[in-house]
């Protein structure tokens, strides 16, 4: 408990008025929840019982003996609920404060002046962590992807010439030096060839002009080939 108390006292604060605290803040502490620092007032008239303000990890606690010390208020809030914290510096001490999100201020006042900067400090190193956190968990709403489509003009849908393959009921004499004009089997064809093939059975399908079904064979039966 000693070593426990020696880590406050660093700056000023009453060895008793710690003490009392911590031994009182040993069944309020909730799971995994740490006291960050602890600031007691210090009038300049004796004060046998001052009020204090603990900071841990999940709220802010104040701490007002009551009943000439036989017992204690508590009023705690958590972080969620602070808006902004706010240090005023007088000459006699300064006065620390916080506003919550219902509009309500809560403020302690005589706390030496070092102390009062280590729990302003520690508040909005608190609300920082708070607030990044709150960021990293909103959800992200993926960005929809926008496919293009390629529309085509109405002469290219109605000229099939230029998408389909000629095909003549009547076989036609090949003229020697137009043989590049007779369509190759497709085991013979190129890369670039099947892949242009490809290109038409899918502007066909697009079009409506075979079923899906006669496209995935068709497809299926080219890519054997690439």
């Amino acid at each position: 408990m000693k070593d426990q108390i020696k880590k406050f006292l660093n700056e000023e604060q009453d060895p008793k008025a710690i003490e009392k605290i911590t031994s009182k803040l040993n069944d309020l502490l909730m799971k995994n929840e740490e006291i960050g620092y602890i600031a007691v007032q210090k009038k300049l008239a004796i004060t046998v019982f001052p009020d204090s303000i603990v900071l841990t990890n999940k709220r802010i606690i104040i701490c007002q003996p009551k009943n000439l010390g036989l017992s204690m208020d508590f009023t705690d809030y958590t972080w969620d609920q602070i808006e902004g914290t706010f240090v005023k510096e007088n000459i006699l001490g300064s006065e620390f404060s916080f506003s919550t999100k219902t509009d309500l201020t809560v403020s302690i006042d005589y706390i030496p002046k070092i102390q009062a900067r280590k729990i302003y400090t520690y508040a909005k190193e608190q609300l920082d962590i708070l607030k990044h956190g709150a960021e990293q968990s909103a959800p992200v709403v993926p960005e929809v992807a926008v496919e293009e489509i390629e529309e085509m003009e109405t002469e290219e849908v109605t000229n099939y010439a230029e998408i389909m393959p000629a095909v003549s009921n009547h076989a036609e004499p090949v003229q020697e030096n137009n043989i590049a004009s007779v369509e190759k089997p497709t085991s013979e064809l190129t890369q670039d060839e099947l892949f242009a093939k490809l290109q038409n059975y899918k502007k066909l399908l697009d079009n409506g002009l075979i079923l899906q079904g006669e496209y995935d064979a068709l497809k299926k039966e080219i890519l054997s080939l690439m």
